[in-house]
């Protein structure tokens, strides 16, 4: 068998090298009856009781039903019973527990809500079955998936496979983390204001922020223009074919957009694409090194025979303050407040913070005030990126942070030192406010923290095949391996 990535060769069977097979590779092994799903899954399940007690990264295991369904799947590929393989046939897949599984807990990470069970799949749970997807695991997420770090007096702390000193991000931390440990092929993520693209950059992974109802979603939540769920894998390959599942329209959201788009599988060279290089994105405080992974990336770009040119942003601080105050404060943030009127001893401090944060933020920004600021930056983008095919730049603005560091204060402090402030050491939520632009973060480097960073490619309005034929080039002139994190745990 031969491997994705350079260095995975599964050849032997060992748990940790099959933990670490694409989608793609895995789906191509099973059609040769070269791996069974059954296989793949008791490789799985092995590496999950090696990693979870230092990642951390599920909340429910679901491993007898998944290797129920594995042999189901193992049947399909044997062609018993006059049943075909579907799209992602015997693929074990995390999925974060705010996607709602029926009969089982829906609590997203609150005490609050302990107890609660799901009355219904969430539509991305439906497209996963639907798809022959096996639901192994349940990933986690900082309560209510406020957060860009991944904890709660639920479940505890999760920690970052390539350094369990640092976060893997929030809010679909959990996802991310199970990736980058070999515990998933895929894993499912969602993204307000970065939820999905902030953990894929700090564990190495591939995620995609969908444009503003790609996908569809569930509940009242639908109706805010910066969410979107969407899929997350260790390969652009893997990405597309999840997303494919994923997309398309669901008579339970309203927004959701049919038909549905099915992305290419392959692309044309991506030689004469011209490409905006924006480094800080009007205002933000970008570390070096994240700054020279970034522009490694391009450079590698450029060498592939794309135009890349570097530009600015006109875009502040203030605008995009205003635009996040409004928005959240109205929608997102007054939801939490509701809990917290009548839970607030049960709550996080953090989520008891960002509740207080979000009644004060109501009464320095209206809605109208966020619409505005947002009309603005949108414009700025749309004017910066004419005469382009896509932009890219910095995912986050700096490697990372602890673990446990609940960014209460002004600076984010990294091995004793402030680096940025708390506010904008992610650089995703612009794309959260041009919230119709497809944004696909994939692997721009290593760090000196021992964790990934990323870069997002960020494309025009709902041209998302674009941002997929550059990651897929990106991809094959900067090759990614996992050796080092897969090695850690073995």
């Amino acid at each position: 068998m031969s491997a994705t990535h350079p260095g995975t060769d599964p050849t032997n069977g060992a748990d940790d090298e099959l933990g670490y097979l694409s989608a793609t590779e895995a789906l191509r092994l099973f059609t040769s009856r070269a791996l069974s799903p059954v296989e793949l899954m008791r490789a799985i399940v092995e590496r999950t009781e090696k990693t979870e007690p230092h990642v951390n990264a599920f909340t429910e295991r679901l491993f007898d039903e998944a290797l129920a369904q594995a042999r189901h799947a193992e049947d399909r590929y044997l062609g018993k019973n006059g049943l075909e393989p579907r799209p992602l046939e015997g693929i074990p897949v995390a999925a974060k527990e705010k996607h709602a599984i029926l009969g089982r807990s829906l609590t997203e990470g609150s005490l609050a809500h302990e107890g609660n069970v799901a009355t219904e799949n969430h539509p991305v749970v439906d497209r996963i079955l639907d798809a022959g997807g096996i639901i192994h695991a349940r990933t986690t997420t900082p309560e209510f998936s406020i957060a860009t770090y991944t904890q709660s007096r639920m479940w505890g702390v999760t920690r970052n496979p390539w350094n369990p000193d640092f976060t893997p991000g929030g809010s679909s931390g959990g996802s991310g983390a199970s990736l980058a440990a070999g515990t998933s092929l895929l894993a499912s993520a969602s993204d307000i204001g970065g939820s999905t693209r902030i953990p894929a950059a700090f564990t190495g992974t591939v995620g995609f922020k969908a444009p503003y109802g790609r996908n569809p979603g569930l509940g009242v939540l639908t109706a805010d223009h910066y969410r979107g769920d969407g899929p997350m894998g260790r390969t652009v390959d893997d990405v597309i074919a999840f997303q494919n599942v994923l997309a398309g329209p669901d008579p339970r959201d309203h927004t959701s957009i049919g038909p549905k788009l099915t992305l290419p599988t392959a692309y044309e060279d991506v030689a004469g694409l011209r490409v905006a290089l924006c480094l800080r994105l009007g205002e933000y405080d970008v570390h070096p090194e994240v700054e020279a992974n970034t522009r490694a990336a391009a450079q590698a770009l450029a060498d592939a025979g794309v135009h890349v040119e570097e530009i600015t942003l006109p875009w502040t601080h203030l605008d995009l303050l205003t635009a996040i105050a409004g928005h959240f404060s109205t929608i997102f943030g007054a939801i939490v407040e509701e809990t917290a009127e009548h839970h607030r001893d049960l709550l996080s401090s953090y989520t008891v913070a960002f509740a207080d944060l979000m009644k004060y933020a109501r009464t320095q920004a209206s809605y109208l005030d966020a619409l505005r600021a947002e009309h603005r930056l949108q414009r700025q983008l749309a004017t910066a990126m004419t005469g382009f095919d896509a932009l890219v730049c910095p995912t986050t603005a700096i490697p990372g942070w602890h673990a446990e560091d609940d960014l209460a204060g002004d600076k984010v402090v990294v091995h004793g030192e402030e680096t940025v402030d708390t506010l904008w050491c992610a650089m995703t939520n612009p794309f959260n406010v041009n919230n119709r632009c497809p944004v696909l973060n994939v692997p721009s480097g290593m760090s000196g923290w021992g964790v990934p960073t990323g870069l997002q490619i960020v494309g025009h309005p709902y041209d998302d095949p674009t941002v997929f034929r550059l990651g897929k080039a990106l991809e094959a002139v900067r090759p990614w391996s996992y050796d080092a994190v897969r090695s850690r745990f073995s």
